[in-house]
């Protein structure tokens, strides 16, 4: 008897065992079907990326880690930000961390996209439940690229706030470190001539990222000369000149990023020479309803940009939720917006010494689109500039750090439905005891809650914001008056996404019979 034959009595011996297995093992059919419920569990590693924070050698930047305390996720685990190096304009390394605080960034890498030594950590969290913070001055601050995994993985922020004392965007600019991705757009940038916005693109991986860079403007896309192919070094940080890519001199902007190969994380840093600057947030995923949270009570200018990315157009309806519920701004009841074209419009002093957000929902056919509101604060030489891109809402929980003990407010939407949300502080970075307040957010309104503060707080602290019921968008403001100037920054408050679902599966053998 041949090998071949023996292997094939060898194969039908073991079929037929397992079959038999099967067959005698085999689920009742009657019971209930059970395999389709999913449980909530932490996520287990978590990635951010943060950009250079200024070239200015007035800046102050402020570091600050938190990762909320989470059930379920065990003992172990670490987070931490180490240095990435920035590229310049040429291509090549412009700049990397120090020793000392910042550590030292791994220099070029060689071909195959590896650096010769990796960076020393900059920022390694201790404990959840309370945030860290770290100090760093001038332009000499690097981009920084974290891992969080274990216990500090589920729901790790960090967020990066420069003061800048003078010159082009100066002011209050911060910035959420953001999650790397594929695809990112951002409306309200400009290349106009009294602006300077960069799209930073930060590549935390060991091998290089190939991204596209796509303007459009108020008559549609623009020519662009180097915006396709760019190619972003392992573990650097490559910011472009939006007015580089193209000659034409915009007021608005809107700006997609799009990633060929690998992933980045994308942000915009937009400087005025009279307005001051902060960073631009990616606007949530193209939706036919948007909100955009927490415009200040005192805003003297809001300007809404849109952007409708398919190849219909949206007519949107523009309302205010207020303190006591929607309003339509006079005269800007709708916005039409051409397929693949900028459009904005200016809303003025709308706020009107209310808090409140914009709530845009389609007049008829849902067409997907995207948006973000510039806000001014402040008159003459003291105007300040922020940007809030429409975001995702807070749904399970939703985390912003490095608050003060003055100068934080907290603004919190519903836009479709009542909620109830738990705000809880954390302990403070130097010290500080946790606490918690429980507010409901009446149904097509904005309200500016009294944020709790840690007791005995020293440092900075975070903020977790928990809800349940209907739909939940909010904001955070920190305001810091510099020399007669109203310094102020906007963040929204997304999803964490700090658990995800698993599925139950049991063992079925059924799936072996014929």
């Amino acid at each position: 008897m041949n090998r071949t034959t023996l292997s094939l009595i060898a194969c039908a011996t073991a079929l037929a065992a397992v079959t038999g297995f099967a067959a005698v093992t085999s689920p009742d059919t009657s019971a209930p079907d059970t395999t389709a419920t999913a449980a909530e569990l932490p996520v287990e590693r978590t990635s951010l990326t943060c950009p250079t924070p200024s070239v200015s050698d007035l800046a102050e930047t402020t570091y600050t880690s938190f990762t909320p305390v989470t059930k379920g996720t065990g003992s172990d685990g670490k987070a931490e930000l180490r240095p990435a190096v920035t590229e310049s304009a040429d291509g090549e390394d412009a700049k990397d961390g120090k020793d000392g605080k910042t550590g030292k960034a791994s220099g070029k890498g060689d071909k195959d996209g590896k650096g010769e030594k990796e960076a020393k950590a900059f920022l390694t969290a201790k404990e959840p439940g309370k945030p860290l913070a770290e100090d760093v001055s001038g332009s000499d601050s690097p981009a920084l690229v974290g891992t969080a995994d274990g216990k500090f993985a589920p729901g790790w922020t960090v967020q990066q706030t420069t003061e800048v004392a003078a010159g082009t965007g100066r002011g209050l600019l911060g910035a959420a470190c953001t999650a790397p991705d594929t695809d990112f757009w951002f409306p309200g940038a400009s290349t106009a001539a009294d602006r300077t916005d960069y799209v930073h693109l930060v590549n935390p991986d060991d091998s290089a990222a190939v991204v596209d860079i796509e303007l459009y403007g108020r008559d549609g896309a623009l020519e662009t000369t180097t915006g396709e192919g760019i190619t972003v070094a392992p573990h650097s940080d490559d910011p472009v000149l939006l007015s580089t890519l193209t000659t034409e001199k915009l007021d608005n902007v809107t700006v997609h990023v799009s990633v060929r190969s690998g992933r980045v994380g994308a942000s915009v840093q937009a400087l005025d020479d009279k307005l001051g600057g902060d960073w631009l947030g990616a606007s949530v995923d193209p939706a036919g309803s948007l909100v955009i949270p927490g415009i200040p009570k005192d805003a003297t200018a809001v300007r809404l940009i849109a952007f409708a990315p398919g190849d219909a157009d949206a007519d949107l309806k523009v309302r205010l939720a207020s303190p006591t519920g929607q309003i339509t701004p006079a005269g800007n009841e709708t916005l039409h917006l051409k397929a693949g074209m900028t459009g904005a419009v200016d809303l003025g002093d709308v706020m009107r010494g209310e808090p409140g957000s914009l709530v845009l929902t389609p007049t008829g056919r849902s067409v997907p689109v995207v948006a973000a509101v510039r806000v001014v604060r402040g008159k003459g030489a003291g105007q300040e500039t922020a940007f809030i891109p429409a975001t995702r809402p807070v749904g399970t929980r939703a985390t912003v750090v490095d608050n003060r003990a003055k100068g934080t407010t907290l603004s919190l939407t519903a836009p479709f439905g009542a909620a109830e949300v738990k705000v809880t502080a954390s302990a403070g970075s130097e010290g500080g005891t946790p606490a918690t307040k429980s507010f409901t957010i009446k149904a097509g309104t904005t309200q500016q809650v009294e944020a709790p503060v840690p007791s005995g707080l020293k440092g900075t602290y975070a903020l977790t914001v928990e809800s349940s019921g209907g739909e939940v968008h909010g904001a955070r403001t920190i305001t810091d008056a510099q020399d007669g100037v109203s310094a102020f920054t906007v963040q929204t408050l997304p999803d964490d996404r700090g658990t995800v679902a698993v599925p139950k599966a049991d063992q079925d053998l059924s799936v072996l019979q014929q």
